[in-house]
């Protein structure tokens, strides 16, 4: 999908963009790893830890040794600067968390531009997914890192935005793509009105790393609960995204989400109110129609399973509908779809290359 907003890659050695992963030993920044390591044309140059710099990255990433180069260890923040080559392209994955990306991140990429690197970055943290650091400061509680910057990053499910970003590209969360791939179809033809209703259960890895009373696995694995019901930050994020998407108002979205007794994915179940009763086929079609140019969506009648979904970049959506109520199940890896899948994805059109490109890979169908 490439166009004039994506840079070529005539000036890269073999068709090689070397890509900078930030986010040390985080599970997105694992994954990202995993699955930039079959692309054919980026390669990791460095992955930042400013706390395990020099150690191994196989020792966080244990499942990923004889796939990575041997050796390869962490770099501290300033490291990444041998990557850059004036009017060469680089590109730059944040998978730090929120709140500490904003201002590291624009470390790294006036470095990069500093040395006349052709840079674009994929943010996979919250911290640039608002055009105003406003409205940020009020969802996550402190003023943004780096607002200067805010202008530059364009923030969309990969799907729902046409052509190449002007600059960056920000994933959103995890939550937010699953309910927002669900409603688009429908809200973006005019076919529903009123509230969004959203329930979805994620997989402890959504919670990261560092182990807390809530999230742990072994005080969840037997356990089904909701947390942050009608108050979670990505709530007002999927009505933003939805009225920008479907260039509409934002709508009322109501979000509820669960703590699931797994590890990996995220299954929602999204509620909506037709206009006027139409039925499950119907309306499946419309958005099999809708996302017919999209790789990795699948729209149909039968409830998605989260199983087929798990460590792969694809959507799976089941429709039905009674009466004026519609319900649509969406089904995707929150590590991978929700965060390093869809930031790869970003990165491939940022750089013109097709959208699928390293990232047309099947599920373990069973784990």
């Amino acid at each position: 999908m490439a166009t004039d907003a994506a840079i070529g890659l005539e000036t890269a050695p073999g068709r090689e963009v070397p890509i900078v992963i930030l986010g040390g030993t985080g599970y997105v920044s694992g994954e990202a790893l995993r699955l930039l390591a079959g692309h054919p044309v980026f390669r990791v140059a460095a992955v930042v830890s400013k706390g395990h710099a020099g150690q191994p990255i196989v020792q966080a990433f244990p499942h990923l040794r004889g796939v990575l180069p041997p050796g390869m260890t962490f770099v501290g923040p300033d490291a990444p600067a041998s990557c850059w080559r004036s009017g060469h392209p680089a590109g730059v994955l944040a998978a730090t968390p929120h709140g500490a990306t904003a201002a590291l991140l624009d470390r790294v990429l006036a470095t990069a531009e500093a040395a006349g690197a052709q840079v674009r970055a994929v943010d996979l943290s919250a911290d640039f997914r608002f055009a105003d650091g406003g409205r940020y400061q009020a969802i996550y509680g402190h003023p943004h890192g780096a607002p200067h910057r805010i202008p530059q990053f364009t923030c969309m499910v990969p799907e729902l935005y046409a052509g190449v970003p002007p600059r960056h590209a920000t994933q959103p969360g995890c939550f937010t793509t699953a309910v927002v791939m669900a409603a688009w179809p429908f809200l973006r033809a005019g076919l529903v009105e009123g509230e969004v209703f959203a329930s979805a259960v994620t997989g402890s890895s959504g919670s990261g790393r560092t182990p807390s009373d809530g999230t742990h696995h072994p005080g969840r694995h037997a356990d089904l609960r909701a947390y942050g019901w009608l108050a979670h930050r990505h709530e007002p994020e999927m009505a933003m995204l939805l009225g920008a998407a479907c260039q509409v108002p934002e709508p009322e979205v109501a979000f509820v989400p669960h703590s699931g007794p797994f590890v990996r994915g995220i299954h929602a179940t999204v509620r909506m109110t037709l206009r006027k009763p139409a039925t499950a086929s119907d309306l499946a079609q419309i958005a099999a129609t809708a996302y017919a140019d999209a790789p990795f969506v699948h729209a149909g009648v039968e409830p998605p399973r989260l199983v087929d979904v798990v460590g792969t970049n694809r959507c799976h959506l089941g429709v039905a509908a009674r009466g004026r109520t519609l319900v649509v199940a969406s089904v995707i890896d929150n590590l991978a779809k929700g965060a390093a899948g869809g930031g790869i994805q970003w990165m491939n059109r940022l750089f013109g290359l097709p959208d699928a490109t390293g990232l047309m890979l099947g599920g373990p169908g069973w784990f």
